[in-house]
């Protein structure tokens, strides 16, 4: 039978559950049964299983290599294609949990058949599947207890198997359309009803399939293109890749992240069809010529101007973790995101789902099996999707050593879109050079310009230790001036709120005028929190050599007890969303030039610590005076 699908994608189900319950069987018996196997398919397997003596087996209709029929068991994942009389299906079929996983990840899937064996019930795969096709968001599931005719048929084994699936899926937030007793084997409830299950009244799997809703991303989505490939045709750049979601036309001007780069579209080829195309949609693999001679790169992500994707180099994830070792603070990882091969560092674990009894604690690892929320630094900038604000694009995979450790979604939950703070807007300046050289102002200051930016938790005592030190360098004849967070707010930064890009604009602008402030001659001292590395980053390059990050540290117990105006007591109450430490992250510097920890230290023990780096290294011995 012809299985091209005539009415669009198919729609895309994945089998799940522990290995050995019967999903390739299953699988085998669907294809039998809609008429989908190719043209003696059937009768080629039940005489090979002649020739060697062994019973027939079903799944060997899904299994080509010849080492998975001699073993009986499925060894590699499978994209399986079958038509029922109402549309076209994939069927997505993995034996273990990394081909499941990777599965999930790369082609996603708008529905799933979880299948438990009536004998065995629910195994520790069948959980952690479960737990997957949460985390990514499958919401269309239908339950298949197979293998019902080892069980003699029992009303009362299959009431137990579906009493406690349903009471984890629930404790899940997933809710079935229908839980089905079956044989794959004798073909019990596959296409028609089964006179043995004659006390079950619902619908057989395939009509519980036809039941599943169409594959659609709601709305209008905004134009994804991972570029797979770069050539160069005639002198024209052509990108190859395929289209996640969205539409390019000829005569869009796309943008490309994060390189932030732009061409317009010349022609479109690809999408199934011979010649040149006005437009092209998702699904569609495209080999696009652009206009303009730019330079792009496999990795980069093809969008309109009006709705790219975010750029940042550290986002939060919702991770499933298969790794012989477990994950741990610090470990590197590669990692695959659409088309982008990239390393990550796993910056934060904030806490471990046990996908036995679903209980959450924290945790220092994640071992083999568990879900963990992280936070994931990458080697480099990214473009990337929120999970749910656009699926295809907000999930990725976990790599050691070429094989998958593990995967998971997207969250940008606590962090800024960084592309705004990386993209130069201004053209045709350079800067002016001043007849008042930075030598001239040392000798005359009897110190370098410099900028010593203290982050840290709020109440940790940024703003006393700065006011202090002020006071101290001032009474030893040094310039000097405080910029402090509330202050700033009430001019410069009065214009921004509190989301994390607005504090990423907010430590923007700091970095940039404590920098002026430096060249200036004057060792300016910032007093912010400052929460995220890579806003410190861009601030300690605006600073170049004068730059110093001093982190004022005292724990998060410390800060809260001292709480001076007032900040956690509201924050815990939810009155302050976005409160950093609480509700917001906090990331502690990897290499700061000074630690001091207030939680240990007096102020004036403090202060003494932090004059003196001052005066080793931004200060011209011969002005050097004691305190």
């Amino acid at each position: 039978m012809n299985t091209s699908n005539n009415s669009g994608e198919s729609l895309k189900v994945a089998i799940a559950g522990h290995l050995d319950h019967g999903k390739s069987t299953l699988a085998g018996r669907l294809l039998h049964d809609t008429g989908s196997l190719p043209e003696g398919a059937f009768e080629a397997a039940r005489a090979m299983c002649e020739r060697r003596g062994v019973p027939f087996e079903w799944a060997f209709l899904t299994q080509s290599p010849r080492a998975e029929r001699d073993q009986g068991v499925g060894i590699h994942a499978a994209r399986i294609p079958l038509r029922t009389a109402k549309r076209g299906y994939v069927i997505l079929d993995a034996p273990g949990d990394r081909e499941f996983l990777n599965n999930m990840i790369t082609d996603g899937a708008d529905a799933a058949l979880l299948v438990i064996d009536a004998g065995d019930g629910i195994r520790g795969q069948t959980r952690r599947h479960a737990h997957l096709l949460h985390l990514l968001g499958v919401r269309q599931i239908v339950v298949a207890v197979t293998k019902m005719d080892l069980v003699d048929y029992r009303r009362e084994r299959f009431d137990a198997i579906e009493n406690e699936c349903r009471a984890y899926l629930r404790d899940l937030g997933l809710a079935p359309s229908h839980f089905i007793p079956v044989s794959a084997r004798q073909g019990d409830n596959i296409a028609q009803p089964s006179g043995a299950l004659a006390w079950y009244q619902g619908p057989t799997l395939l009509n519980a399939l036809d039941d599943f809703k169409a594959a659609g991303q709601p709305g209008d989505p905004p134009l994804r293109l991972p570029i797979q490939d770069v050539h160069q045709v005639d002198g024209r750049c052509v990108i190859a890749g395929r289209i996640e979601t969205g539409r390019p036309k000829v005569g869009d001007t796309l943008l490309f992240s994060p390189a932030n780069r732009t061409a317009k579209v010349k022609s479109i080829k690809g999408g199934g069809q011979s010649g040149q195309l006005d437009h092209a949609g998702a699904g569609d693999s495209v080999a696009i010529t652009l206009e303009d001679q730019i330079v792009v790169a496999r990795g980069d992500v093809a969008s309109h101007e009006a709705d790219p994707p975010i750029e940042t180099d550290v986002f939060r994830a919702r991770l499933f973790w298969l790794g012989e070792n477990a994950l741990e603070v610090g470990g590197r990882h590669a990692m695959k995101l659409n088309t982008t091969d990239m390393g990550v560092v796993v910056q934060s674990i904030e806490r471990v789902i046990d996908t036995d009894d679903l209980s959450a604690r924290e945790a220092a690892a994640v071992a083999r099996g568990e879900v963990a929320e992280v936070t994931l630094r990458a080697d480099a900038m990214l473009a990337l999707d929120e999970f749910s604000a656009l699926p295809r694009t907000g999930r990725f995979l976990l790599l050691d050593d070429d094989n998958i450790s593990g995967g998971g979604i997207i969250s940008m939950d606590g962090y800024a879109d960084q592309r705004h703070l990386i993209t130069r807007r201004a053209s045709n300046i350079q800067r002016v050079e001043l007849d008042v050289t930075d030598d001239n102002r040392q000798q005359r200051n009897g110190h370098q310009g410099a900028v010593l930016w203290f982050t840290g938790l709020s109440g940790a005592g940024k703003s006393t230790i700065a006011v202090a030190v002020e006071r101290r360098l001032f009474n030893l004849g040094y310039q000097t001036y405080v910029l402090d967070g509330d202050n700033v707010r009430h001019g410069l930064n009065a214009d921004l709120g509190f989301s994390p890009e607005d504090r990423a604009e907010n430590i923007r602008r700091i970095g940039e005028v404590a920098a002026l402030i430096s060249r200036a001659g004057m060792i300016c001292i910032t007093a912010f929190i400052s929460p995220y590395r890579s806003d410190r980053e861009r601030a300690r390059r605006a600073g170049g050599g004068r730059f110093a990050e001093i982190y004022i540290e005292a724990d998060l117990a410390t800060c809260e007890r001292r709480d001076p105006k007032g900040l956690y007591k509201k924050a815990r109450a939810g009155e302050i969303p976005d409160f950093t430490g609480i509700s917001a992250p906090y990331e502690a510097p990897d290499a700061p030039e000074l630690a001091v920890d207030t939680a240990a230290l007096s102020v004036d023990e403090t202060v003494d610590r932090v004059v003196a780096y001052i005066q080793d290294r931004f200060i011209i011995k011969a002005k050097t005076a004691k305190i």
